[in-house]
């Protein structure tokens, strides 16, 4: 009989103090993941091991996205693909034959175009420039396993999780399960502040091992909206149906694009810092060609073509939270034997066959007019007024959006979002 080795995704994104914060857990390990400067120039980008993960997560991303559309409808969808993809990364150094060619596969991970020790060197970068201290968005990520007294790693896949991907281990007995369960949800209850409480509450009687991948993003607007401008307005949910929601408002220059192909706006709102959000907006009837053209290539062209533009914008303020079954979804996507008896992870354990039994995946977002004003100058200049014709276009999203949220340091995708409903607190 396998035993079952639980992989726990944990993201929380929540207001801090009233600031704008996407809090996905854990206080900063400076102690354990070294930050180092970047310092290679952009000529040798393409070389870096990061810069080619980077390539492979959005692609994974933007298929686990389809993925998850298919499964939850016309509800709002929120979550990280690089939190995935790292725990997933993580768990395939102690994967071998197929099990390991269809975690890889699915990843997006072409053994062609990288070898698999980039693969890894690529997350211990990402793992590093994520976790600098001295970047003015705090963006953190990190890992942690709970193992069972009775398992015994082995010291290559002890050694490999903790090298690159700097992952703490903890002792547990999983054998008085409610003990174990109690042990995780206080650790993870205190990393990720008090907010999520109770996260688990059951594990598989064979349990022995459970992985966490947690990701703190905490950015301030560079152009915070005045709340004294934010009305209640209506968010068209379809052609009959509205809500009431808080819509904020600017009258400035942003980097915008309009995709005529695919007939959407394109509205960049950047962070104090070195990441951005990128707002999507359909025109109505357009959500699902937009979707279905969802590609590494198609943001890409978005970001080459802004233009920096004064616009009228209207943005709602939103909570919302996804939560996510993701071996039901990865089964999908075709990655089947990790969940399966025929599961090939000897390179974690001794003498211990293994399985993954379960991972979910728990994102949160909460988006509000506040922020602190960057103290830096803008890089692309504004257009002046007087030369602006036609007259600003005034875009409303006043019906559902997309919001994809990527780090520059590291060129990652860090979230990607369709809110359908602002209004909507359930998962």
């Amino acid at each position: 009989m396998k035993s079952a080795l639980y992989l726990c995704l944990l993201l929380l994104g929540l207001p801090v103090q009233g600031q704008y914060v996407f809090d996905l857990s854990v206080e900063q390990q400076e102690q354990k993941i070294p930050h180092s400067p970047e310092d290679h120039s952009p000529a040798e980008g393409e070389n870096l091991a990061h810069v080619k993960i980077a390539s492979s997560n959005a692609d994974f991303g933007f298929r686990f996205y389809k993925q998850v559309r298919e499964e939850v409808g016309s509800k709002n969808i929120f979550f990280s693909p690089l939190s995935i993809s790292t725990a997933f990364a993580m768990l395939s150094l102690g994967a071998r034959s197929n099990t390991l060619s269809q975690l890889h596969k699915g990843l997006a991970f072409n053994l062609t175009e990288m070898e698999e020790q980039e693969i890894h060197k690529g997350f211990q970068r990402v793992l590093q420039l994520l976790n600098d201290p001295h970047r003015e968005v705090q963006l953190n990520m990190g890992n942690a396993l709970f193992i069972d007294d009775r398992l015994k790693l082995l010291q290559k896949f002890l050694d490999d999780v903790t090298n690159f991907y700097y992952s703490e281990a903890i002792s547990s007995n999983f054998q008085n399960s409610l003990e174990a369960i109690k042990e995780i949800n206080n650790y993870t209850e205190t990393k990720t502040h008090g907010k999520i409480i109770g996260l688990l509450n059951s594990l598989d009687p064979d349990t022995v091992m459970v992985l966490v991948n947690y990701i703190f993003f905490k950015g301030y607007w560079e152009k915070p909206f005045n709340s004294f401008a934010t009305r209640e307005n209506d968010f068209l949910l379809d052609a009959k149906n509205s809500v009431k929601v808080k819509m904020m408002h600017q009258n400035k220059a942003f980097n915008i694009h309009r995709d005529k192909k695919l007939s959407c706006w394109v509205v960049e709102i950047p962070y104090k810092g070195n990441a951005t959000a990128l707002f999507v907006l359909p025109d109505e009837g357009t959500m699902k060609q937009v979707e279905d053209a969802l590609l590494k290539e198609t943001v890409s062209n978005w970001m080459q073509s802004l233009e920096k533009r004064k616009i009228y914008l209207d943005l709602p303020k939103f909570s919302i939270s996804g939560s996510y079954d993701v071996k039901s979804l990865f089964e999908k996507m075709g990655v089947t034997e990790v969940f399966s008896n025929q599961a090939d992870l000897s390179g974690v354990a001794e003498k211990t066959l293994l399985k993954v039994s379960k991972a979910i995946h728990k994102a949160m977002v909460d988006v509000s007019e506040n922020g602190t004003e960057a103290a830096a100058v803008t890089v692309i200049e504004m257009v002046p007024m007087s030369a602006e014709i036609p007259p600003p276009p005034h875009i409303r999203f006043n019906r559902p959006f997309l919001m994809i949220i990527l780090d520059k340091t590291t060129h990652s995708i860090l979230f990607i979002g369709k809110i359908v409903n602002p209004a909507a607190k359930e998962d």
